[in-house]
């Protein structure tokens, strides 16, 4: 693997493909910058006043000169353009066996967890070698999170999620930066992500779970699904929406992914964004066959809230949950 000095190091399974790409087209601008400053001083000499030189029948037009320059340039787009596809759909699209962490973008820190429900500001920690995927929202205005050394980022929108993925190939602490401007201190929105050794990691999750990994203790023991488990308990959730015949709300029981028809006769697909909505604003889209009697939830819960709710509901499939099971554990 090769790398510049210049560069931030290469720390992901795609960084070195971005970096070929990105020195690709800074060879191909440095070289027909070249051309073009070789050309004009060519001419500039051999043709300056007062020097011996035949102008007579300049050409108007040349078809053959015309054809090179528009199919080479048009050569060079399309390879740009695939080779730019192809990081592009990989970068966006995280592999299916990606473990799933969360991240909350607030001015100005990041605030991260991990599926083992360890909570950390300002630093994530991650094993190397496996896919991870970081699923975003943010508590106030647009941010960035960006990893140089994977070379991966992605916007934080207030109001929606969105996701980045990695996979470290590297152990070391590498810097987490905002890269869009949230404010006037969006400089120190800064942080690090430290990768480690599977082995060492789940070693580190363990004094963290003992309480001495500093800002990782709290609520160290809940993973994001007992966390929202705990939370459809504790805002009464279940009492709609276990599925039994007559309660107010639709089962949550293997609703993640599925379709879901709407008062309207519209379909909606039920991912985290039409989850968030419902739990938000619940009367934005009603299922087929029920009320909105539903409170809103927006100004009530957190962030963090929410993607535990989300978790918890997301965890049911494949659990062997039912419409007629999804209650809380001690509550069947």
């Amino acid at each position: 693997m090769w790398e510049l000095p210049l560069m931030p190091q290469q720390a992901s399974t795609i960084a070195e493909k971005v970096d070929a790409l990105y020195l690709f087209l800074w060879g191909l601008t440095a070289f027909f910058t070249l051309l073009i400053f070789v050309l004009i001083l060519v001419f500039a000499v051999k043709y300056k006043r007062g020097k011996v030189a035949d102008r007579s029948n300049a050409p108007d037009t040349d078809h053959k000169l015309e054809a090179v320059w528009i199919v080479v340039p048009l050569a060079i787009s399309l390879v740009i353009f695939g080779w730019a596809t192809s990081i592009f759909f990989e970068q966006v699209r995280p592999p299916a066996d990606a473990v799933e962490y969360f991240a909350t973008g607030k001015q100005w820190m990041w605030k991260f967890q991990s599926p083992e429900g360890k909570r950390e500001v300002n630093e994530l920690h991650v094993p190397k070698g496996r896919n991870i995927k970081v699923t975003m929202t943010s508590e106030d205005v647009l941010h960035d999170l960006f990893f140089p050394a994977f070379r991966t980022k992605a916007d934080v929108l207030p109001g929606r999620y969105t996701n980045v993925w990695f996979n470290a190939t590297k152990t070391g602490t590498f810097h987490i930066f905002c890269a869009e401007y949230c404010g006037m201190q969006h400089s120190l929105m800064i942080g690090k992500v430290i990768v480690m050794e599977p082995d060492e990691y789940e070693r580190w999750l363990t004094s963290a779970a003992s309480g001495t990994a500093g800002q990782a203790t709290a609520d160290a023991s809940e993973t994001p699904a007992q966390a929202g488990e705990r939370l459809f308990t504790q805002y009464g959730c279940q009492t709609c929406h276990q599925g039994a015949s007559g309660t107010l709300g639709p089962s949550l029981a293997g609703v993640y992914g599925s379709e879901v028809e709407l008062q309207n006769g519209e379909k909606v697909k039920a991912d985290d964004d039409y989850m968030r909505e419902s739990i938000l604003n619940s009367s934005a889209k009603i299922v087929k066959g029920y009320q909105a009697v539903m409170p809103n939830f927006k100004g009530q819960i957190s962030e963090e809230e929410v993607m535990n709710l989300i978790a918890y509901i997301k965890a049911q499939q494949g659990s062997g949950a039912t419409a007629q099971n999804l209650t809380p554990t001690g509550k069947r």
